[in-house]
């Protein structure tokens, strides 16, 4: 497939490379440096190298060769299933699990162990996403909302996309968080604007509005939090989704000083727990939308998982 583009403005005295992985953001940026080294993306009709810096004006062209899909195949993996009718499977995810196969990455994931246990998935996300609506991250536990038929998934996904479904979240944040004075719900509200880190694609980070249609400048990020107990040096959390982007709360929560425990990307590297921890302390905890069938609400809550609760113990004999 080819790509074109004319660099602007805004996006003069970027890396070539870092430029067209900003664009690009299924090939990873390796993947298009050996492109660059091929000859296969070009800068005003000339080869050269990743380092190179672009310029308004400047003319990209990018011919990515069609990928061969691989062959994902069912596996018998044991999953938690909360909820089960002829339109949706509602899972309850482990940590460590990812949730849909990806380069590099084709087994072991919940696409493989829901294509065993269902032999009938939605196909609008493709082979590698059969019945995948969203998704939460591999060290992030809880719930999702499998589809088994596309009509299914285009009700529920319409739900997402107008930010009609519930979705709360519990987590474990560093630091103290100061009581609120003026608001007496405890209800705090984090609205940024988040867009893929330019100086590492994995992650994500906070960005300043920019007016317009330019890639990568990102997107409205809105998420509601309290406090459910204030500990020592660490907070136990609940937050709520108004929006649903790439790694939201976990770059929320950094953002404002208190980031999740045990955020190996975000995190600020506690030691505390580190053995119990295995990445963010995370839970996707209740989940709520219409059902697409019968059109009634329907929402299901998920008990936290044996090592937050643990955590949480923990944290609790150190009040007494």
């Amino acid at each position: 497939m080819e790509y074109q583009f004319v660099i602007s403005e805004e996006q003069e005295g970027d890396r070539i490379d870092r430029f067209a992985a900003s664009l690009l953001e299924d090939c990873s940026r390796s993947y298009l440096q050996k492109l660059i080294k091929d000859g296969s993306l070009v800068l005003n009709g000339a080869a050269v190298k990743p380092s190179a810096i672009i310029k308004t004006g400047d003319h990209v062209l990018i011919n990515v060769p069609e990928s061969v899909l691989p062959d994902i195949k069912p596996q018998d993996i044991p999953i938690d299933i909360v909820y089960e009718d002829h339109d949706i499977v509602i899972v309850n995810k482990p940590k460590g699990m990812v949730v849909h196969p990806a380069p590099g990455h084709y087994e072991g994931t919940l696409v493989n162990a829901i294509m065993y246990h269902c032999k009938d998935l939605s196909g609008i996300n493709g082979v590698l996403r059969p019945g995948i609506v969203h998704r939460i991250d591999r060290d992030t536990t809880g719930l999702l909302v499998i589809c088994k038929n596309d009509d299914a998934h285009q009700k529920i996904a319409a739900q997402f996309k107008t930010h009609d479904i519930e979705r709360s979240y519990q987590a474990i944040a560093l630091g103290t968080i100061k009581p609120l004075q003026s608001n007496t719900d405890g209800i705090r509200t984090i609205h940024t604007y988040i867009a893929r880190d330019p100086k590492d694609r994995k992650r994500m980070a906070v960005v300043k509005a920019v007016p317009g249609n330019i890639p990568n400048v990102g997107k409205d990020a809105i998420t509601h939090f309290s406090v459910l107990k204030q500990y020592s040096d660490m907070a136990h959390i609940e937050c709520r989704l108004e929006t649903g982007r790439t790694h939201q709360i976990r770059v929320h929560l950094s953002h404002i000083g208190h980031p999740l425990l045990g955020d190996e990307i975000y995190g600020a590297g506690s030691t505390r727990f580190a053995s119990k921890t295995q990445g963010q302390t995370l839970h996707a905890k209740t989940l709520g939308f219409v059902h697409p069938s019968t059109n009634e609400w329907i929402s299901f809550d998920s008990e936290l998982p044996a090592y937050f609760q643990e955590i949480l113990h923990a944290l609790e004999a150190t009040c007494i």
